[in-house]
């Protein structure tokens, strides 16, 4: 879901973060969506170098993705190959998310492996050399020593699966199927433009991704082996039931994944996302449920991690009571719960419906939880815009998906009659109700108006919204900073201190905004 502001936004951090030659590429790209060399050249006005390096900063930073459409040449010729770019909004909105994302690394591995994650955030894309040389040039060790040292804190990246291979520079996509193209025909009008852009990035973002087995995998060359012979296939990360696997790929990977100086490696951001999202999941249960029911999310969350193929799934993995049992006293803090309590704390789950139970067998519904989160969001926005009155009448719309006539939402809202009028009409007029008419026709005419929340229409809505707020402070936090760099050339005084705790504010404000706005954009 990009939305218009959504766009000005990512514009917005390209412009902060490259410069306004890269942004006007950028922009021309989510504007106009998968665009030809040519194409962006003619829309931009921009000379063919002037795009050509844009690209390339942007496909560094992996904001834009390059791939091949296979198109039918005219008069009955052959396919003709067609390159074309398309951005990667999510990626680019990622940007932002960099300090959480490293946070996470740090609370789970040691300093050196967020100085080697920082330098990829920083880079881009580096290769395993790129990152042992910019170690060589900050430490005076040896080089074995440091190279040791690198390849040892990039194993525990990789094996936490917060770095992955970077896609291929230039997928291939074919032409689609018979099927594939009536099924297209058959969607409606008003849908095809969004649904077919999003399908596309789909399938240029699967076409390019490596397969599961190599995504991960860093097989590197050592020394000779003690008999003598060399060992030129030996993975850094492998266990034992992986070795199958390292010598099917062999043919695949060799000249390639063993050559340190070519294999091109990023952040996945797929990865902090799906952390973040269990995150959310926990201080949701959290405010409301107990300490016990908290554990055993967490713990049936760890459980399913890996299993997780997809951010955006709606249900985990089914666990066993006795694997989530096994799973809650791998913690400190889950040591101290007895069986019996885990099954009650699971019942507790299946009340608001976090956990469902099928055959002993329970799974969290992701998808209800997010539900319900988004409705407190929205809810607490039309509480704080509104007024109390507002809140209860919202309330009671959202609860329902039927029409509701205005007397029958005043006698049920507890609100003067007169008052629930222009309070739902102010609601329609912000796009956060949905009114009909209804004209009875008789002996004397007389006009209902029916009001409702359309969740999907007004979701999007709030989070253009959201995706507005975020670029008014982001330009008010530049704003402040640049104030703040001039006056400290200045004497000290307390305006630098109001001005850096002002900041300081709305940097956090933009923190707290940006959970928001994965709640409905990313989860």
């Amino acid at each position: 879901m990009v939305t218009q502001h959504g766009i000005k936004y990512a514009v917005h951090l390209i412009t902060t973060h490259f410069g306004d030659l890269v942004a006007k590429v950028c922009e021309c790209l989510l504007r106009k969506g998968p665009l030809t060399l040519q194409a962006i050249v003619r829309f931009t006005e921009l000379t063919s170098s002037q795009v050509k390096n844009s690209l390339l900063v942007l496909i560094q930073h992996n904001c834009v993705q390059a791939f091949i459409l296979e198109q039918l040449g005219s008069h009955g010729d052959g396919a003709k190959l067609n390159t074309q770019y398309i951005a990667l909004f999510n990626n680019i909105i990622h940007r932002w998310r960099f300090p959480k994302f490293l946070t996470i690394v740090s609370q789970k591995l040691d300093k050196q492996c967020v100085e080697l994650f920082e330098a990829l955030l920083l880079h881009g894309r580096l290769t395993l050399k790129q990152m042992s040389d910019r170690a060589k040039s900050a430490q005076n060790e040896g080089d074995d020593v440091i190279l040791d040292a690198v390849r040892e804190a990039f194993i525990k990246l990789l094996n936490a699966h917060f770095v992955e291979r970077c896609p291929a520079a230039e997928s291939v996509l074919t032409k689609p199927t018979e099927e594939e193209t009536s099924a297209r025909k058959r969607v409606p009008k008003s849908a095809k433009i969004l649904e077919g852009k999003e399908t596309l990035e789909q399938r240029v973002l699967e076409a390019a991704t490596p397969s599961e087995a190599l995504r991960f995998l860093l097989v590197t060359r050592t020394e000779p082996a003690a008999d003598g012979g060399k060992d030129e296939n030996n993975s850094s990360n492998m266990t034992v039931g992986k070795k199958r696997k390292l010598d099917a790929l062999e043919s695949e990977t060799e000249g390639e994944a063993t050559d340190e100086q070519v294999v091109l490696w990023r952040a996945n951001f797929e990865e902090f996302i799906r952390r973040l999202r269990h995150k959310a999941f926990i201080e949701n249960v959290r405010a409301c449920l107990d300490d016990g029911a908290v554990i055993v999310i967490s713990a049936m969350l760890e459980a399913t991690r890996t299993a997780e193929k997809k951010v955006k799934t709606e249900n985990s993995v089914p666990l066993s009571l006795n694997s989530i049992y096994e799973e809650v006293i791998k913690s400190e803090e889950g040591r101290n719960i007895t069986f019996d309590r885990v099954r009650a704390s699971l019942v507790q789950l299946s009340c608001p419906p976090f956990v469902k139970a099928v055959n002993e067998s329970y799974s969290i519904d992701f998808k209800k939880i997010i539900e319900l989160a988004q409705n407190d969001e929205v809810e607490s926005i039309v509480l704080k815009r509104y007024g109390r009155d507002a809140y209860r009448m919202f309330r009671l719309l959202s609860s329902t998906a039927r029409l509701l006539e205005t007397d029958k939402i005043a006698d049920t809202a507890f609100v003067e009659k007169k008052d629930t009028t222009k309070i739902l009409y102010k609601l329609w007029k912000d796009d956060y109700l949905h009114m009909e008419k209804l004209q009875l026709t008789g002996a004397r005419q007389s006009q209902f108006l029916l009001w409702k929340v359309n969740k999907n229409t007004l979701w999007e809505h709030v989070l253009d919204e959201m995706f507005h707020a975020a670029l008014n402070l982001s330009l008010r936090v530049a704003h402040e900073l640049e104030q703040e760099k001039e006056l400290l050339n200045l004497p000290q005084d307390k305006r630098v201190n109001r001005l850096r705790k002002v900041r300081l504010l709305l940097e956090s404000s933009q923190m707290k905004l940006d959970d928001a706005i994965m709640l409905f954009h990313d989860f």
